[in-house]
């Protein structure tokens, strides 16, 4: 039986800009850090605090590696908030550019979305 989400790899552009991205502006805590000499990549574990782990890859010919299997995939990543309205401001007050507060339809539940470095996109969605 599936029981959950034990973690989502992201490629990234720039390690260390993505790095101090999602652990100091999403609040991430880092796992584990290796460098694959043998790919010349880095592969970063990190950590959201209800266990859900995010992979950060670097590929240091990511053209030709995304023109394999791995180019659609992600469509957004969404983050459980209990205060959407609280995270934007902290968001805000980081410098993070970040949408205006919505009500999702279907389950009155806010949200909103901003980017991270690479432009994926990232959702704050209400666990209240």
């Amino acid at each position: 039986m599936i029981e959950g989400i034990h973690h989502i790899a992201l490629i990234v552009g720039d390690y260390e800009v993505s790095k101090a991205f999602y652990v100091e502006v999403v609040g991430c805590s880092v796992v584990a850090e290796n460098y694959r000499e043998a790919r010349g990549s880095w592969k970063l574990d990190l950590a959201l605090p209800d266990g859900t782990q995010l992979e950060l890859f670097t590929f240091p010919d990511r053209e030709n590696h995304l023109a394999g299997v791995e180019p659609i995939g992600l469509r957004h990543l969404a983050f459980k908030a209990r205060d959407v309205a609280k995270e934007k401001a902290r968001l805000d007050s980081m410098g993070v550019e970040v949408e205006e507060i919505r009500v999702d339809p279907y389950t009155g539940k806010a949200f909103t979305f901003f980017k991270d470095p690479d432009g994926v996109p990232l959702e704050l969605y209400s666990i209240d």
